[in-house]
């Protein structure tokens, strides 16, 4: 038991210190102006070298992401139909798909599932 104590805290230190020692080593000093700025032959750049952020294509995003991680938890519902109760499971398969429904109809009512904004 000792010794497999010994083997998990030499693991757990050996990472935190390859992991303290590639931060050290990583940090890069901004101290020059002009590696900072962007290239432009020279001059001053005549305008922001990014993009304005997109808040609605954000959200349309986490929407899409909240949704695909609801796929994914109904996938095993389907097999454990037959391992279960068919009353219980009927009750919480339709309670799991309302909330999804009240969340669909809210984003709608928001108007967020609009591609034009």
């Amino acid at each position: 038991m000792k010794i497999i104590m010994t083997i998990c805290f030499m693991f757990i230190f050996i990472s935190n210190l390859l992991m303290i020692i590639s931060s050290l080593l990583s940090k890069k000093s901004n101290l020059d102006r002009e590696k900072c700025s962007p290239f432009e032959c020279g001059f001053d750049p005549k305008n922001l070298p990014r993009i304005p952020f997109s808040l609605h294509f954000f959200l349309i995003t986490v929407i899409f992401l909240i949704f695909d991680v609801e796929i994914a938890l109904i996938f095993p519902i389907i097999p454990t139909f037959s391992l279960t109760n068919k009353i219980i499971w009927f009750k919480m398969t339709s309670f799991f798909i309302i909330i999804l429904l009240i969340g669909l109809y809210h984003e709608w009512n928001q108007k967020m599932l609009n591609w034009t904004y």
